[in-house]
């Protein structure tokens, strides 16, 4: 259970408060917290890219990591996405939108586990980028000007996650992950 994919994975737990502290440190607005809060979100976000990288490369999949890598991927993101709302800086209601899917979707993957792991689709892989990306530059003390664009990026992610998943609920309706 022990290794290096798992033990970024458990590091990407650890920086969620870690992250929420920075975010809202000096009232949540402050520029270099903020940039601060962006740089702990980018680090654990890099750790979930390579923890799968790891894992799938050198053989080191567990149970351990199929069961919190999908948990600590939905903290991080409920995470900056609540403390964002909290803020004041993102509407609720994209936040609420959001986790109700993560959630609903993490709860359908662990009831059909024991027939094993459902891979990430297309869309989902998109939804995550997109998700990423827009929180990041949410997180980013930006001016202004940023606001449309980003607010841009947020719609798509928001459409994305969505769309793809009621295309994760519909391929479980037709038997096939």
């Amino acid at each position: 259970m022990v290794n290096v994919a798992n033990a970024l994975t458990v590091l990407r737990i650890v920086l969620v408060p870690v992250f929420l502290v920075v975010l809202f440190a000096e009232g949540g607005h402050d520029t270099l917290w903020r940039w601060g809060a962006f740089a702990v979100f980018v680090a654990a976000l890099f750790t979930d890219r390579v923890d799968g990288q790891i894992a799938r490369r050198y053989s080191l999949v567990t149970e351990f990591g199929k069961l919190m890598d999908p948990i600590a991927d939905k903290a991080l993101t409920g995470a900056a996405l609540i403390g964002l709302s909290v803020l004041g800086d993102l509407w609720w209601w994209v936040t609420v939108l959001i986790l109700v899917r993560e959630l609903g979707i993490t709860a359908m993957r662990f009831v059909v586990i024991a027939d094993g792991v459902i891979p990430a689709s297309r869309g989902g892989k998109l939804k995550t980028l997109l998700q990423g990306v827009a929180i990041g530059l949410y997180l980013m003390p930006l001016p202004h000007v940023a606001d449309w664009p980003r607010a841009a990026v947020m719609a798509a992610a928001v459409v994305v996650t969505v769309v793809s998943g009621v295309d994760y609920v519909l391929s479980m309706r037709r038997g096939r992950p």
